[in-house]
């Protein structure tokens, strides 16, 4: 008869905020289908390591499990990525999983992704329209724009390209790649290109556009295949637009 066989991960775990990382073992029954989250389910059903020792569950978060809501994002045998759509069959055993490292560690694989929240309420990503009536139709945006629009709207904010990008660290205000994805993204809207200026002044200083420094990390990581690189090449432009525009005085949006 066959030997069973196993799925071994080794799993790096932080009990707080303040505590040093460590790593256990563990080891499943394989089934068909696995990813990364019903393992990590199975281990939080026994929460038992390799050696048989009975351990703290895993913390983690996880919502859609369908890449879409960009929650469960992890680094996965050194690559950061999303765990719903990491297949057992597809890894290289033993695998490893270790928090994002870009983001403060709360517990475990459980990070705190505040610093990417911020810098979307730094660069107004939204459309200022309070919604208490009905305005009525806004205006058409040509259906050109609309295709390479929605493509940059798929951001789940999962933290993937922050974490790829070597320019977003500790030591770094830099808000990162999604964060100016996002003004390109509002900006191209007919109602949100209202407040255009006000977004590119946002990244024109510290912690902007200027930090970037094209590894292109970003665009090769993207769940979503969002074309990142694109879009701070076309804010490239609008912000040199912009300086002009600052410089001289300008009475156009």
């Amino acid at each position: 008869m066959s030997e069973k066989k196993v799925v071994r991960f080794i799993i790096t775990r932080q009990d707080d905020t303040q505590s040093a990382p460590y790593q256990q073992e563990f080891e499943l029954a394989y089934r068909p289908n696995m990813n990364v989250i019903s393992a990590l389910m199975e281990i939080r059903r026994n929460p038992v390591d390799a050696r048989g020792n009975k351990v703290v569950p895993i913390a983690w978060d996880m919502n859609c499990l369908e890449e879409v809501c960009g929650a469960c994002s992890m680094i996965i045998n050194g690559k950061p990525r999303q765990s719903c759509t990491a297949l057992i069959d597809q890894l290289e055993q033993p695998i490893r999983l270790e928090p994002m490292r870009t983001f403060p560690v709360v517990r475990d694989l459980q990070v705190d992704r505040k610093r990417m929240f911020d810098s979307l309420k730094k660069v107004k990503a939204w459309i200022p329209i309070d919604g208490t009536y009905d305005l009525g139709p806004g205006p058409r945006m040509p259906e050109t724009k609309r295709q390479w629009a929605y493509e940059l709207s798929k951001c789940m904010t999962c933290g993937v390209c922050l974490e790829a990008c070597p320019n977003v660290n500790s030591k770094s205000d830099f808000i990162g790649p999604a964060p100016l994805s996002q003004v390109r993204l509002f900006n191209a809207h007919p109602t949100g290109a209202m407040n255009k200026g006000e977004r590119l002044d946002a990244i024109m200083g510290d912690g902007g556009l200027s930090n970037c420094g094209n590894s292109q990390n970003c665009v090769q990581s993207c769940p979503k295949g969002i074309p990142l690189t694109t879009s701070i090449a076309a804010l490239n432009r609008d912000t040199t637009i912009q300086s002009f525009k600052n410089f001289f005085g300008s009475d156009q949006v």
